[in-house]
């Protein structure tokens, strides 16, 4: 019985497996390049004396914090990568004008891990983009529906409505198109694969792959309180 019905073990394991020696490779790169980095004697101070902790557990947490940054954009590409490999869809990498395409369906999107990963400024970019790939004359994209999409959204809720971020340089939100369409990552998932659960099926398979290399892992309970916390205990039961 397969992982996940919508993709292959080998590649989803690989995915996963990738993803697991980022973050080793950014640990590492942050051990060795921690002490080029100017750090503020003040915040030291003031954080070890609030927080109630020791030069080592200080130490410690910094580590941790600057190698995440690498992590969670390679948390992004993760999901692109296993959205690019169910039947369809195809990731273009980092340096395709888009990230997935699905030219059966006449699909395109970009995906952001996190609600908060991008500014607004750069959201405005982001549909100035898009709107030109589906709408004018002559491009690739010319009359596909485009998708933002915001894996983790700002509250535990699904949507799928038109994208108007706002442009503040303007001093109003961008014209809203049925084209250029804003979505979480549940929602996208289920769209992308046709199954209501995708994401969270996704998130299960993860222990999977992670528990049969690292036997020792067993947070699952404690880690899964924060899936619920995101996306909402009931599962997407409609797929749009």
């Amino acid at each position: 019985m397969p992982i996940l019905p919508f993709i292959q073990d080998a590649i989803f394991e690989q995915i996963v497996l990738d993803l697991l020696s980022e973050g080793k490779k950014a640990k590492q790169i942050t051990e060795t390049r921690f002490n080029r980095n100017v750090i503020d004697p003040f915040a030291v101070l003031f954080e070890m004396a609030s927080f109630e902790i020791d030069s080592k557990t200080w130490l410690l947490n910094e580590k941790i914090r600057q190698a995440q940054k690498t992590l969670s954009n390679a948390i992004g590409m993760f999901h692109q990568k296993i959205l690019g490999s169910v039947d369809g869809w195809q990731d273009l990498g980092k340096n395709g004008i888009v990230d997935l395409v699905n030219n059966d369906l006449k699909l395109i999107a970009e995906i952001k891990n996190k609600h908060n990963t991008v500014k607004g400024s750069d959201k405005v970019n982001t549909y100035d983009t898009l709107n030109d790939l589906v709408m004018k004359k002559g491009h690739l994209y010319k009359d596909y529906t485009a998708y933002y999409v915001e894996i983790i959204p700002s509250k535990a809720h699904i949507f799928d409505h038109m994208f108007t971020p706002s442009d503040k340089s303007q001093g109003c939100k961008r014209s809203g198109n049925e084209k250029i369409r804003h979505i979480d990552g549940n929602s996208f998932y289920a769209k992308v694969t046709g199954v209501p659960t995708a994401l969270q099926m996704v998130f299960e398979a993860i222990f999977v792959v992670i528990q049969k290399y690292y036997p020792h892992f067993n947070d699952r309970e404690f880690i899964q309180k924060y899936f619920i916390d995101a996306f909402g205990e009931n599962p997407l039961t409609l797929i749009k």
